[in-house]
């Protein structure tokens, strides 16, 4: 396993909390390389969105990028997996973060990809 890049797999998930059947859904998904790279991408999105959101889940979000984020960055030093929640309303959204290795796939090259990636027709949306 030496050689494969670290980094860290990073998703954005919300969820209505007043539909108990809804199940999370994935907005956002984003691969850092490095533990300032994960979480700035968190903050980035965190400051983005405080205007939009309520007292409760914009107080939410300062406290963890002043206060609770040196804690994440530091988890994400020691490979440990993070999460950041903020309640907006009756919306849970919720920013994971968890260390992995990037497996190496096909080149982006366009001569060095394999006969089937040219195989791949888009369908059209609805």
């Amino acid at each position: 396993m030496t050689g494969l890049p670290r980094g860290y797999w990073c998703e954005c998930w919300t969820q209505d909390l007043t539909n108990d059947s809804e199940q999370p859904t994935l907005h956002a998904s984003f691969d850092a390389y490095s533990a300032p790279q994960a979480d700035r991408w968190v903050a980035v999105a965190l400051r983005t969105i405080t205007p939009a959101l309520d007292t409760a889940a914009s107080d939410e979000a300062w406290a963890w990028l002043y206060e609770e984020r040196v804690e994440t960055r530091r988890a994400l030093l020691r490979s440990e997996p993070c999460t950041v929640t903020v309640m907006h309303a009756t919306t849970r959204i919720t920013w994971t973060i968890r260390p992995v290795l990037f497996l190496p796939l096909a080149h982006r090259r366009g001569s060095e990809l394999p006969a089937c990636a040219y195989d791949f027709k888009p369908h059209a949306t609805d």
